[in-house]
């Protein structure tokens, strides 16, 4: 039989695993005519292991038999776990057993590493170029026995870019050899938020010193972290393309549209010795446009090429608005009739602007001239060892989309956010918020004990201010052509220092990306008026549901959230079996009794929820219980600010949806992928059409997150008691006008009544004349003394299952509640392997934690990698329903 532990350490490895092979796929950027990248075979070393120097290493006779393999894109740490030199760090307390770079010193994770290719030597005025998208902190890079950079290469967010043609081998066998060095300086990890601070004084990333949210990252993310490319041009190559469109007025996402204006330009840099005439040119919607041009030799220039007038434009969106269109643009730069260089583009059309709403005193998005109501999330990053995928960025944005969320925040404690992740987010809609590098704890708005410095040396961080605009601005180049990026912000709750802040408002920003939002810092009041003093963000705890919907917060609040424990399958991956122990709660002091382990993984308490339930009486009764405080707490959050929206709310975005390890608060799905109810709630919750009741008034409302008035709908009351009996308390038709919330009815009197003796559920329906159901919202509240009395005596329900195929790597699950009797409620619908049971990660779910009325019938629908397992079931358990697997035909 496998123990808990090593089960854990089963997946974690097999999660690894998939990680590697998601990887290791063919670079297909949009890059130059011919690009690849260097992401196998390299190896590598502690530069303590080793007395050579680069030119000597870097030749391609040098003995590498004593060198380990080593993950690159990826980082010292990332190659120690792969082999196995060191504990995974997201298991138990694993990560104590790795040296933390602090103590051991920044040469024990100075590392050599090195990388043996095939390139043969271009002819004639053709180039080749070594292209390194992220190396953290500094490094020298050695080709063949000649060192490529000049001087010491800084910065983790500072791309590089060699003209290796001269330095190719004439046999086609070369050898790449580049060190890295960490950063300047590690910071202390003391427990602080970023540990001592000192680690915002590099330009890096700040939690890697650890966070209330994460543990210290031992080796500070050292590594060749991004992508190595190759890449073939002719003379002339271009770089940093720059795409703008214009959508003029007000525009709907159907039918016809005025025109829309498309302005592209680019640098182009010519490697010769020669003059090079030329013509850059696209093609777009089957128009091209050209720029004829000649280039100078050895030098570049900067080409706008006329505005374009795109007729009928078919518009981007963000999420529950209109569609993701998207057009290809294929940017060439032609000379002699031969394609010297091209950039294939995925371009959204579309354009955003912002303006004060004075009802709410905070900033309002707009897209395409249309106000748009931000629900958000809050992101760090997809993996604190930087073990990025395209496959896993796809996942996790698609995870926001499926929870009915507009935008998503990168966190300022981070990084600018990859391609990858951006191309995610053009095609599910999501909007993104960028925050640059600095956080108001590592940069000192507040006094701090646990940092090194006073708030004024703090103030001053990154020690490196060139570096740091240098570092931007390359980033902006980077990402400004994705139609989702729409605002860019300073900083998380703190501007950066007051030149380099002056140089991103007035020059920066202004030269490379003018037509976004550019705020101060994330709680700037240029986005949010702060009449209530505080921070201008937060609360962070789980709540009492009222106060979502009754207490006026910040008009556009950057920070909220919750609790957000997965399920006991979820605990099962991390938790070692010694440590499952249900968390103890002292309703007389207000403090929990918690696990080392829970405490290591950053477990903040529920309070007394849990015990509305009934008392837990075991870890897995605790996280079955969880998930209803879960459910309850987003479902209400996002209920709450929608049922305010354009009059004390233009948006707010949760704190935090995502978690880069093993933690154990503020995740809609876990490390590993799998979904929680958190994530189910907030899809409810946030439908762009949506009927909600104010558990505080009684009010039943419609919040209607879309362009359309929805009119002749019946709206539907009616509560059911713990044995299933119905009562109807009105039914009434109702309509509702666009990008607004109406309050229709208050049930206050009606439901307590039903609730005061075991709780009720309430079912609040919106039907189409054709008494089709277009939003339902099933609540279970609690009785007269806020317990549910009733759920903890509740009768078994009667659900039947049924699943089937719709087409290889889809399928449908039929519920119906037969006959009579109680609801079938909180149902957790899991794909899984037949044999193991084990879940098929990571699976998409229409819908989960599905309650099912009496006599109803519903249909959830799975989507799944095809090539994931072939041999499949569901397994389906809930709160009166016992945990049974059906198969599923074919």
């Amino acid at each position: 039989m496998t123990t808990t532990r090593s089960a854990g350490r089963s997946a974690l490895f097999k999660f690894s695993l998939v990680l590697s092979v998601l990887a290791s796929g063919v670079y297909q950027n949009a890059g130059a005519q011919t690009s690849y990248e260097l992401n196998s075979g390299w190896k590598c070393t502690s530069m303590n292991s080793v007395k050579d120097n680069g030119t000597i290493i870097s030749q391609a006779n040098y003995d590498l038999a004593a060198w380990n393999p080593a993950v690159v894109p990826g980082t010292v740490l990332t190659t120690q776990v792969a082999n196995k030199q060191v504990p995974d760090p997201f298991y138990g307390m694993n990560n104590e057993k790795i040296p933390d770079i602090y103590k051991v010193g920044r040469d024990y994770y100075t590392y050599w590493f090195a990388k043996d290719f095939k390139e043969a030597a271009p002819t004639g005025s053709n180039q080749t170029y070594l292209n390194f998208r992220g190396v953290n902190y500094s490094c020298d890079v050695f080709l063949n026995g000649h060192k490529l950079n000049n001087k010491l290469h800084k910065g983790m967010f500072l791309r590089q870019s060699y003209n290796i043609t001269k330095w190719l081998s004439k046999n086609g066998n070369n050898r790449l050899a580049v060190v890295v060095y960490p950063p300047d300086v590690v910071g202390n990890p003391n427990g602080g938020q970023g540990g001592d601070g000192t680690i915002a004084r590099g330009v890096g990333i700040q939690y890697t010193a650890g966070w209330d949210w994460i543990q210290p990252i031992r080796d500070r993310n050292t590594g060749i972290w991004d992508k190595v490319t190759i890449e073939h041009t002719g003379a002339v190559v271009i770089k940093d393309p720059h795409i703008v469109t214009l959508v003029p007025g007000v525009r709907q996402p159907e039918g016809a549209q005025q025109p829309a204006i498309v302005q592209v330009s680019a640098e182009v840099e010519n490697a010769t010795g020669a003059a090079v005439s030329g013509t850059l040119q696209y093609n777009l919607d089957g128009k091209l446009v050209s720029q004829s041009v000649t280039i100078k030799a050895n030098s570049k220039q900067e080409v706008k090429l006329s505005d374009y007038n795109l007729k009928n434009p078919k518009l981007w969106w963000p999420n529950g608005y209109g569609p993701q269109n998207l057009y290809k643009l294929n940017l060439q730069f032609v000379a002699s009739g031969k394609v010297s260089d091209q950039k294939n583009i995925e371009v959204g059309v579309r354009q955003i602007t912002t303006e004060w709403n004075n009802k709410t005193e905070s900033r309002q998005v707009n897209i395409n001239g249309q106000k748009i109501f931000i629900k958000g999330g809050n992101w760090i990053i997809s993996d604190q060892m930087l073990r990025f995928s395209d496959a896993r960025y796809d996942a996790e944005v698609r995870f926001h989309r499926d929870m009915n969320l507009n935008l998503i925040r990168v966190w300022g404690g981070a990084l600018i956010e990859r391609p990858e992740f951006y191309e995610a987010c053009d095609k599910y809609g999501m909007l993104v918020f960028q925050d640059m590098w600095g956080s108001g704890d590592c940069n000192g708005r507040w006094i701090d004990p646990m940092k090194a410095d006073d708030q004024w040396t703090r103030r001053k961080y990154p020690d490196d201010h060139d570096l740091y605009l240098k570092s931007v601005a390359d980033q902006v180049k980077l990402v400004r052509n994705f139609p989702s990026l729409a605002i860019w912000c300073g900083g998380n709750e703190i501007t950066p220092p007051e030149d380099i802040f002056a140089a991103l408002r007035d020059t920066i920003m202004p030269k490379l990306d003018n037509t976004r939002w550019f705020i101060p810092y994330s709680n700037s009041e240029e986005m949010s008026r702060n009449v209530q003093g505080g921070n201008g963000d937060g609360p962070y705890g789980v709540q009492s549901l009222s106060t979502f919907w009754d207490y006026r917060t910040y008009p556009f609040n950057s920070e909220v959230g919750s609790v957000g424990v997965s399920d006991y399958e979820s605990l099962k991956r991390f938790i070692p079996a010694e440590n499952m122990v249900v968390p103890e709660f002292d309703a007389s002091t207000g403090k929990t009794k918690t696990d080392p382990v829970w405490e290591y993984h950053k477990y903040i308490g529920y309070d007394g929820f849990i015990d509305k339930y009934g008392k837990a009486k075991n870890v897995e009764d605790f996280a079955t219980k969880a998930q209803l405080v879960n459910y309850d707490q987003y479902r209400a959050l996002m209920e709450g600010f929608s049922s305010h929206m354009w009059d004390w709310y233009t948006g707010t975005i949760i704190w935090k949806t995502q978690n880069p390890w093993t933690a154990m608060r503020g995740q809609m799905y876990d490390y590993y992928l799998d979904p929680n109810a958190c994530l189910y709630g907030l899809h409810n919750g946030s439908e762009p059409l949506h009927i909600m009741y104010n558990q505080t008034d009684g009010m039943v409302m419609v919040a209607n997150n879309t362009f359309k008035t929805h009119s002749n709908m019946l709206l539907v009351a009616k509560t059911y008691d713990m044995e299933g009996k119905e009562k109807v308390l009105t039914k009434v038709f109702a309509d509702v006008t666009p990008t607004t919330t109406k309050r229709y009815l208050s049930l206050k009197r009606e439901i307590e009544k039903e609730a005061k003796d075991k709780g009720v559920f309430l079912c609040l329906q919106l039907l189409k004349s054709d008494k089709e159901v277009i939003s339902e919202n099933i609540y279970w509240l609690p009785d007269a003394n806020g317990d549910f009395s009733g759920l903890q005596k509740m009768p078994a329900g009667n659900l039947g299952a049924t699943a089937k195929y719709l087409k290889n790597g889809k399928v449908e699950v039929t519920l119906t509640n037969e006959g009579n009797g109680a609801l079938a409620f909180f149902n957790r619908l899991s794909l899984v392997n037949a044999d193991t049971k084990q879940r098929v990660l990571p699976a998409f779910y229409s819908d989960n934690y599905v309650t099912v009325l009496p006599g109803q019938t519903k249909k959830v629908v799975i989507d799944h990698n095809p090539g994931a397992d072939k041999n499949l079931a569901v397994t389906i358990g809930g709160w009166n329903i016992t945990e049974r697997t059906i198969s599923i035909d074919k």
